[in-house]
């Protein structure tokens, strides 16, 4: 039986590699998925008596695989450009979110970040209503990683049960009643230090959007992020069925038509009134798309935005073509929403 692996997967390859699994469509020999931890004397995190180190940024894992690992690194003719991969015969171990949930449940003795982890979950499923088994816990939690300083990543899966826990969240951080809550100031300031270290933006322009976002924020005082997937049944597309197509790079001004995926991963926004304001110009260009989650959550329907990022040509089974704005892979990607 084939390897099925997703976005919130983890994959372990026989060098102690861990790379964790990029969107549902796969090619037939690889998963794709990045570098996030090796195994190194040095390390701060310990599993099975060795050590490892996370890499963060995409540059620095693009930089250890291709000085150590070029094996991982290949070309995709339907993506159009060099990716991180592993090949399926190169699979050691999947981790999968949903049977983190299951293990916990059943510890008997978890530790003091595992047993939030597990009470975060089954608060969201207490006001949403959605079944545990449709929720899965990823990270470095996941994976016996974890630190004391280490955030609880939560997985919900099928589109109307991640529309049920996105209600229920911004119900819950409305009203301000539980251990959730959303980033203080305080808070944004340092998720701004982390993540301008690969994504620019204005400072101002950051704390207005991120300040709005439900899909994250504080359980307790630790950071908590909600990754929205469609379940198995709802992804359409196989590989080779969309062909993307680099082409160029471009800064423009557009509005919101549609934001309705705005919380999945990937994230879409459908676009209208295109202007091109540096770079590469094209037509029509139809969407924004990321499959990064700091970019879901970042407009709203009828929101004027500017955005960043490198331009893609996407031709359909059926021959159609339109072009998309794909965000996330350069430091100068960025979208940022006009207040209204």
């Amino acid at each position: 039986m084939p390897i099925k692996a997703r976005e919130g997967d983890f994959i372990e390859t026989p060098e102690g590699l861990i790379f964790d699994v990029k969107g549902m469509v796969h090619p037939p020999d690889r998963i794709v998925a990045y570098l996030r931890y090796l195994i190194d004397p040095h390390g701060k995190r310990w599993k099975d008596g060795r050590r490892y180190t996370k890499v963060y940024s995409l540059r620095e894992r693009e930089k250890v695989l291709n000085k150590r690992y070029p094996q991982y690194i290949y070309y995709d003719p339907v993506f159009g450009e060099y990716m991180q991969g592993v090949p399926r015969r190169h699979v050691l171990t999947v981790y999968k979110p949903q049977d983190k949930v299951t293990e916990l449940l059943k510890k008997p003795k978890p530790d003091s970040i595992e047993a939030e982890a597990i009470e975060l979950v089954q608060i969201l499923k207490e006001h949403s209503g959605v079944k545990l088994e449709k929720m899965g816990i990823s990270g470095s939690i996941l994976l016996g990683l974890h630190t004391e300083k280490s955030d609880i990543d939560v997985i919900i899966y099928g589109k109307k049960n991640c529309i049920s826990v996105y209600t229920a969240l911004n119900s819950i951080m409305k009203r301000g009643e539980t251990p959730i809550r959303r980033y203080s100031y305080e808070d944004l300031l340092g998720l701004y230090r982390f993540r301008s270290k690969d994504t620019w933006m204005p400072i101002e322009d950051f704390m207005r959007i991120e300040q709005r976002k439900s899909i994250q924020g504080k359980f307790r005082e630790r950071d908590f992020f909600v990754r929205f997937l469609p379940d198995w049944n709802e992804v359409n597309e196989k590989y080779g069925d969309r062909i993307y197509i680099p082409a160029g790079y471009a800064k423009i001004k557009a509005r919101v038509l549609d934001d309705s995926e705005s919380i999945f991963t990937p994230c879409k926004y459908l676009i209208c009134d295109v202007e091109f304001l540096e770079g590469t110009k094209v037509s029509p260009l139809r969407e924004v798309a990321s499959f990064r989650g700091r970019f879901c959550e970042q407009a709203k329907k009828g929101e004027e935005v500017i955005a960043q990022g490198k331009v893609e040509k996407v031709i359909e089974k059926d021959g159609t073509e339109f072009f998309r704005l794909l965000l996330g892979a350069r430091f100068t990607d960025f979208m940022i929403s006009k207040p209204r």
